[in-house]
């Protein structure tokens, strides 16, 4: 897997969320069967403004070469990415979400070990160099 490929994926996932926490956060929490109160759904609208930024930042940084910079951006989204599904799986095995919430955990732990695949593969690269 190449980094444009897992920011590429990263980005449209984050834009699709952006959106649907901004305009529709209560069909988002829906799917957890958190009740959409208006602090869930102000905490979800915030939540959206996040989503949109990392979507542009994966964006911007999707075809850049092996750097540093592209690295830290990696390894942040690799470490925020596992602490979702964890705090995901958390909530479920506490009883504060439903069964959708391990949809969501399940792709964040599949984008967190796209990117530490990147971060792999590059220092095997640097290494080998």
């Amino acid at each position: 897997m190449t980094f444009r490929a897992i920011a590429t994926t990263a980005e449209v996932i984050a834009f699709i969320l952006g959106i649907g926490y901004l305009f529709a956060g209560h069909l988002v929490v829906g799917r957890w069967q958190v009740d959409p109160t208006e602090g869930v759904l102000l905490m979800g609208r915030r939540m959206g403004a996040v989503y949109l930024g990392l979507s542009a930042i994966f964006f911007a940084a999707r075809s850049t070469e092996e750097s540093p910079a592209r690295s830290a951006i990696a390894r942040g989204a690799a470490v925020a990415l596992f602490l979702l599904a964890l705090v995901g799986v958390y909530e479920f095995a506490v009883g504060n979400a439903a069964r959708g919430i391990l949809v969501s955990a399940a792709v964040e732990l599949l984008l967190a070990v796209g990117f530490v695949r990147v971060l792999m593969t590059e220092r095997r690269v640097v290494v080998a160099a």
